[in-house]
Formats: C-alpha cells, sequence, structure tokens
C-alpha cells in the first residue's frame, strides 16, 4: 500500500474531526445522509452524462494504483537489457528468442520479439509508441473521470446548500428552526469541499504521478530494444538507460 496516500487521507480526516469536535458542538449535525448522497450521487451522475459507463467503471479498477506502490523496476529491467545484449553479441539475436519466457514484462517482450524477428528499428519503434500512446490515452480518461468528480461536487455541495435555504425560507414564520434549518442546508457545501479536496482531486492527482512513472519506464524500454535491435555494447546500453532513472534513485554501485 502507498503510505503517502493513506497517511494523507487519515490525517486530513483526522484534522477535520478533531475541528469539528474542539468546536464543542454537537458533532452528530455534521452526518446528514441525504446531503452526502446529493454530493456524491449527483457527482457521479454528472460525470456519467459526458463519460461512457464503460469507462467509468474500468476507471474504479485503476483506483487501486493511488493506493499501491510499486517497487522500483527500472534497475532491473536495465540488468536485462544488459545481459539480453551480452548474449546477443555472443550468439546472435535469435538468441534473445529463448529467453522472452522469462521476461514479465509484456511491453518489453513485444518489443524484443520483434527484434528478433528482424524488424526494422523505425517499424518496432513505431508500434511501440503507437501503443504507448494509446495506454496513456487510457490513463489520461480514468485521471479526467476524477477531475471531474472533484470539479462536480462542490456544486452538488451549493445545489444541497441551496435546497435547504429554500426549504428554511419557508418557515421563517418559526424563528427558532432559522440556525438548524442554515445548519443542514450548509452540510452538503461541507461535503462537497470535503470529497473533493481530500479524495477526487488528490486520487486524480496521484493516477496522473502513476502515469507519468508508466510513460518513462515505457520509454527507457523502447530506447532498450532499439539499442539491442543496433548492436550497441552492452556498457553503453547500461549507460543510456541509467539516464532514465534519477541520479538519487540509481544503484547505489552506480552513483
Amino acid at each position: 500500500m502507498d503510505l503517502a496516500t493513506i497517511l494523507g487521507i487519515i490525517s486530513g480526516m483526522g484534522l477535520v474531526i478533531y475541528t469539528i469536535l474542539s468546536g464543542g458542538g454537537d458533532a452528530s449535525i455534521f452526518i446528514h445522509i441525504p446531503s452526502l448522497a446529493v454530493v456524491v450521487g449527483g457527482s457521479i451522475a454528472a460525470t456519467l452524462v459526458h463519460t461512457p459507463l464503460s469507462d467509468l467503471i474500468s476507471t474504479m479498477g485503476v483506483v487501486g494504483n493511488a493506493f499501491k506502490v510499486e517497487e522500483a523496476k527500472e534497475p532491473e529491467i536495465i540488468e536485462q537489457f544488459v545481459d539480453l545484449a551480452k548474449k546477443a553479441r555472443r550468439e546472435g539475436i535469435l538468441a534473445i528468442d529463448r529467453e522472452l519466457g522469462n521476461i514479465e514484462d509484456d511491453f518489453m517482450r513485444a518489443g524484443l520479439e520483434m527484434a528478433v524477428d528482424g524488424s526494422e528499428p523505425e517499424t518496432i519503434r513505431s508500434v511501440l509508441e503507437t501503443e504507448l500512446q494509446y495506454l496513456m490515452e487510457r490513463h489520461k480518461r480514468g485521471k479526467q473521470i476524477f477531475s471531474s468528480l472533484g470539479m462536480y461536487a462542490p456544486s452538488f455541495g451549493m445545489i444541497g446548500t441551496l435546497i435547504g435555504l429554500i426549504a428554511m425560507l419557508q418557515n421563517l414564520d418559526d424563528p427558532s428552526n432559522i440556525g438548524g434549518g442554515m445548519s443542514v442546508a450548509l452540510i452538503t457545501t461541507f461535503y462537497g469541499s470535503l470529497f473533493a479536496n481530500l479524495f477526487f482531486l488528490p486520487i486524480a492527482g496521484k493516477l496522473s504521478n502513476r502515469s507519468e512513472e508508466e510513460l518513462v519506464r515505457k520509454e527507457m524500454i523502447i530506447e532498450g530494444v532499439l539499442a539491442i535491435q543496433y548492436g550497441e555494447h552492452p556498457k553503453n546500453i547500461h549507460r543510456k538507460l541509467l539516464n532514465f532513472i534519477a541520479p538519487k534513485n540509481r544503484p547505489v554501485e552506480e552513483e
């Protein structure tokens, strides 16, 4: 699990709850199911208007990416390319075919298969970059959905507040109900801001960061596959691919 995501949500909710409890009032007034339904349900409904249902359903599976952390695979991928380059220089590029079953990354395996088959470097780059482009588009749709939820949540919070105020204004003949009615009316604005700024928008940002990390990894794989296709020296491949890793994250022996 991604500790930063979990810690951020827990600490944010903790601060909100602490502020509510320190106010000395009745904390139960902040629990209002109809207001919650207006904000969450309304945000999802508005997102459905401009997003295909299939995209929305598939995006729910992407949410897990914001809560899990992947170990850095780049050093392992670089070592794989170096080993394959050594093998290709000793035995020829066709010898890599026997190693394809040991490669877990589908993108990397597909590129090496084309290299083994003798595809032109321009063709390999074109095919892999096209696949990468559509992968980024799918990731972009997931980010846009959560950005939309974050945009609509405050708006539906305001709609709920207006509904509450209209209902309250109908009972102005009883001033004792104004305070309670006002608090219920404002609770939807509270829910809208809370969900937008603590859940929807931060998750959209985290998914965007995950997508950027994946983009860099795939670009590194493309350069590694082409380097093997060109028959570059393993040491040069190692130096070239290390440039895709921030200096502070490179293997200790390479610092």
